[in-house]
């Protein structure tokens, strides 16, 4: 079976810095993939140039069998892959439901669209309470929400989720983990990258870990949770 997604030897330079190094892994329909790894790693790195917002250096990424890797970032969101960014980088003048329709830019029919804001409110009822207000009235947590909502909009085939947890209170984390496995209980495949490795490794099925833009171990996420090296670097222990 053909990987969703492959990433062959993918390099990623910033001048003459190799942020990513050379880097592969796929994919498939169904995961919830996880690349852990300290601040400065390359994970965000990776993520925009699997969405196109980076150009690579060297190295194929593939999507669903089709090179995608000189493709723009709008083209990839037309094949189904979204991002949901560091920082959230919802519009803040614009209201919740505003915000909402512009992540359905590339779905063509009005009552998809009405559709998939029932879903972001049922998913999310914090956001359909303030539906109508500005983006920047909302909180750290609740900016969150929207951000994921807005990516869901499209049902996207691949959904990019870059430091989800950045920011949050404990009790937010908690609850945005939790939303992140709940849309892989129903479905969703999900490449996540994060800081946060405990909370990252419970959810996963599979894992990476990227120290120096480079892929140092692979596995399924309770093989690597389980492994000496992780615990001492990102597990505390």
């Amino acid at each position: 079976m053909i990987p969703l997604l492959e990433v062959r030897n993918l390099e990623v330079t910033y001048g003459e810095f190799a942020a990513v190094r050379g880097i592969s892994f796929d994919i498939r329909d169904g995961d919830l993939l996880t690349i852990i790894g300290a601040n400065g790693a390359g994970k965000s790195t990776t993520l925009r140039a699997v969405m196109g917002l980076l150009r690579p250096r060297s190295g194929q990424i593939l999507f669903r069998g089709a090179e995608i890797t000189r493709e723009p970032a709008h083209l990839r969101a037309r094949r189904g892959i979204r991002l949901v960014p560091e920082g959230r980088r919802i519009l803040p003048d614009l209201s919740v439901e505003e915000n909402l329709r512009l992540g359905a830019y590339t779905v063509p029919r009005p009552g998809d669209v009405a559709d998939g804001i029932e879903r972001a409110f049922t998913l999310f009822p914090r956001l359909k309470e303030r539906a109508r207000q500005a983006g920047k009235t909302l909180s750290g947590g609740e900016q969150q929400m929207l951000a994921i909502a807005r990516a869901l909009m499209s049902q996207p085939r691949l959904l990019l989720l870059d430091e989800v947890s950045l920011g949050l209170m404990p009790i937010l984390v908690e609850q945005t983990f939790a939303t992140i496995q709940a849309l892989h209980r129903h479905g969703a495949t999900i490449l996540l990258v994060e800081q946060n490795a405990r909370m990252a490794l419970a959810i996963a099925t599979r894992a990476y870990v990227l120290e120096t833009g480079s892929i140092t171990l692979s596995g399924t996420a309770a093989d690597l949770a389980a492994d000496p090296k992780v615990k001492q670097a990102y597990l505390g222990g």
